[in-house]
């Protein structure tokens, strides 16, 4: 098709706020100008990743949007996502719905034992709540040649390296191991090395999407704010920035790398071809991410989750409006003025 743009996508983890992922998914879905190509997903992201991959072998831009609404149904959403205009109106905003699970009994008594109990005292009790869902993905299809090119990330606890799993090396255990925060879930266990979240090493990796044979443009669903004006004081507003920053810290220094070579490029520093050069994006909307918090990442909750997955659809269509052109052209993600 005449003017399809190739790009990657660059899917982050953030637990429950992955909603966001799948409405940005969902809108460039609808897009039959854009054409996927490779796919990196770090824990909620590498869910989305293999939803939406498994779904486009079956059927193509729908079965991919279909198979992320069944993944999202199985994680919390209500079924029917829809809502009456006027009822909207009166539902609280998603600051204040963020705020009264940060005071549930839920999330103290998650909060508490997650850094009272180690999840290994649990002993033959103990349940990975996800494993019931991801047991359910079509390995053939999340594994296969065709479609999308598709990596997963986790942390080896031994090392503290990242690994990136790939092809026929991406199972049940892969995708838990990206997910796998180590104060909630036992550290997963693939070849006789442990793995915690992929957060803590590349949330996510772009390097696997740096390959000769995928697109320059890398778009970045971001859902870890980058930016905040305020300082954290209250406990959990504290505890809620330390996580932020955790989890985009290994982002940034990739970032920074790119910035790097982007220069030495510019200047003539390497030879022509000798690295590739790299056309950043980002989809992002932190104004609603600084209204939410960890409470909101651990525990999926319905209206949220349908706030996310507009919010999403929203940002995806924004940047479809401003910067569909720049595909294939430029970077639209500013790198100078971000690490300046």
């Amino acid at each position: 098709m005449a003017g399809v743009k190739r790009i990657n996508l660059a899917l982050q983890g953030g637990g429950a706020h992955g909603a966001f992922t799948w409405g940005v998914l969902d809108r460039l879905l609808e897009d039959e100008r854009i054409e996927i190509a490779g796919l990196s997903g770090t824990s909620a992201g590498a869910l989305n990743g293999a939803a939406l991959k498994a779904g486009w072998l079956m059927d193509g831009r729908d079965g991919a949007r279909e198979n992320l609404n069944w993944l999202w149904e199985q994680i919390g959403a209500v079924q029917d996502m829809r809502m009456p205009a006027w009822m909207s109106g009166f539902l609280p905003s998603p600051g204040l719905v963020s705020d009264a699970m940060q005071l549930s009994w839920p999330f103290a008594v998650t909060d508490t034992m997650s850094r009272l109990i180690s999840p290994y005292a649990y002993g033959p009790f103990y349940r990975n709540p996800l494993r019931r869902i991801v047991d359910q993905f079509q390995y053939d299809m999340v594994c296969a040649d065709q479609g999308p090119a598709f990596c997963v990330c986790a942390t080896n606890v031994h090392s503290g390296k990242i690994r990136v799993f790939t092809g026929d090396e991406i199972s049940t255990d892969s995708l838990l191991a990206s997910a796998c925060l180590p104060t909630l879930f036992q550290a997963v266990e693939i070849d006789s090395e442990h793995y915690w979240d992929g957060g803590y090493t590349g949330n996510p990796a772009l390097f696997p999407l740096f390959a000769p044979a995928l697109p320059q443009d890398i778009v970045i669903v971001n859902i870890n704010p980058l930016d905040r004006a305020e300082v954290p004081k209250a406990a959990h507003e504290i505890q809620n920035r330390i996580n932020e920053i955790s989890f985009n810290s290994s982002l940034l220094r990739e970032l920074r790398a790119i910035n790097f070579v982007q220069r030495l490029i510019a200047g003539g520093a390497v030879e022509e071809g000798a690295m590739k050069q790299v056309l950043v994006h980002m989809i992002a909307d932190d104004e609603l991410m600084r209204e939410l918090s960890v409470a909101t990442k651990l525990l999926p909750n319905p209206y949220l989750l349908k706030r996310l997955k507009e919010a999403g659809r929203n940002a995806a269509e924004g940047f479809l409006d401003d910067h569909f052109d720049d595909l294939n052209q430029s970077s639209t993600t500013d790198l100078e003025e971000m690490f300046g």
